[in-house]
């Protein structure tokens, strides 16, 4: 029998919140799109256009989160790129914070900027050259300004752990890419990228001989990525691409083995609004053997058969029926936490 988490509305409306979440704001003239000649970054000495930067450092290591895709076109007319300060991104932002990038509280300081995104259901429509330069416009602009302000303004020479989800990864890869490559005293100082939602394929690998993909739990220097389905989906899920590496988050491996439920460190309960469900003392609710993982190298993606689909992937909008995109990071919420913490600790020792 499939386990479930009792909620107090369906999943089904969760899913409408957190993948393709409704813009109501009007349409502004001057958002940048792709074919803009020059785009302008957005101001990261201001801190409106941060959405954490910590009040103390507290922590040896530090993270950089991008968030996944958090608002949506209302107007087919509308820009596909939204402002700084579209009030719908910067409300699905914190909550995809929340759900995220709080896995990595106990081992690293959180850094995580606003960025200006693209509408997702429009881009994973197109073809992947299109996507891609859409991506590679105002998005990875964006994005690629605030880790420079970052490394040159907060993070003073600490190891420091990369995190994104979805339109978050899909702009981390060409941080990877192109940062990295041009910033090597930086990169040695990356414990690991955590690049959930998106493919880190063979092609992408071959081209960056220097970028390692995940072989254990404790290495350092490396990508993490995986993208979560049930056996059988119906529809598409736009975010796999062929030859996608994948790591099971449960056993740290990339073997083809189940990994029990029973195994599982934690996953995190949702409201209906996207929100993570707290206990009383303000700690992220745990719930045990909910979900299992296993790799599956024919489709390049994690396998997870223990979670309703009706509830929790039933297909509609941007993704079909059986994908678990949402929640890549919730179904393994405590296990990205426990491995944070021991890729820290091997990157603190192997520096020392």
């Amino acid at each position: 029998m499939k386990r479930k988490i009792i909620l107090s509305v369906s999943l089904a409306f969760v899913i409408c919140c957190l993948v393709v979440a409704g813009c109501t704001t009007a349409k502004k003239d001057g958002a940048q799109i792709e074919t803009s000649e020059a785009i302008v970054p957005t101001d990261y000495s201001q801190s409106a256009h941060w959405l954490n930067v910590p009040a103390e450092i507290t922590k040896e290591v530090d993270v950089f989160y991008l968030y996944p895709s958090a608002w949506a076109k209302v107007n087919a007319d509308d820009p596909i790129i939204c402002e700084i300060d579209n009030p719908v991104m910067l409300q699905q932002s914190k909550l995809a914070y929340d759900r995220q990038a709080t896995a990595f509280e106990t081992s690293a300081n959180i850094f995580a900027p606003y960025y200006r995104q693209d509408d997702a259901g429009s881009t994973l429509a197109m073809d992947v050259e299109e996507q891609q330069d859409i991506v590679k416009g105002v998005p990875l602009t964006d994005a690629t300004a605030a880790f420079e302000y970052y490394i040159e303004h907060y993070n003073n020479g600490r190891p420091f752990i990369l995190a994104s989800h979805s339109q978050g990864s899909n702009v981390m890869i060409y941080i990877l890419q192109d940062y990295m490559k041009e910033h090597p005293d930086v990169y040695k100082r990356m414990v690991a990228a955590y690049v959930l939602g998106y493919s880190i394929t063979d092609d992408y690998l071959a081209e960056n001989p220097d970028l390692k993909f995940a072989s254990g739990s404790g290495d350092t220097g490396v990508i993490v990525s995986y993208n979560t389905q049930a056996p059988t989906i119906e529809g598409s899920d736009g975010v796999v691409l062929p030859t996608a590496h994948v790591i099971n988050p449960i056993s740290w491996t990339t073997e083809e083995t189940v990994a029990p439920a029973s195994d599982n460190l934690g996953s995190l309960q949702l409201n209906a609004d996207g929100s993570v469900v707290k206990n009383a003392d303000g700690t992220p609710l745990k719930v045990m053997n909910f979900a299992d993982a296993k790799v599956d190298n024919t489709k390049n993606v994690l396998i997870c058969s223990t979670v309703s689909v009706d509830q929790y992937a039933p297909g509609g909008g941007t993704f079909g029926r059986g994908v678990f995109h949402t929640f890549d990071f919730p179904f393994y919420y405590f296990n990205i936490r426990a491995n944070a913490e021991e890729r820290v600790a091997n990157y603190l020792k192997e520096v020392k």
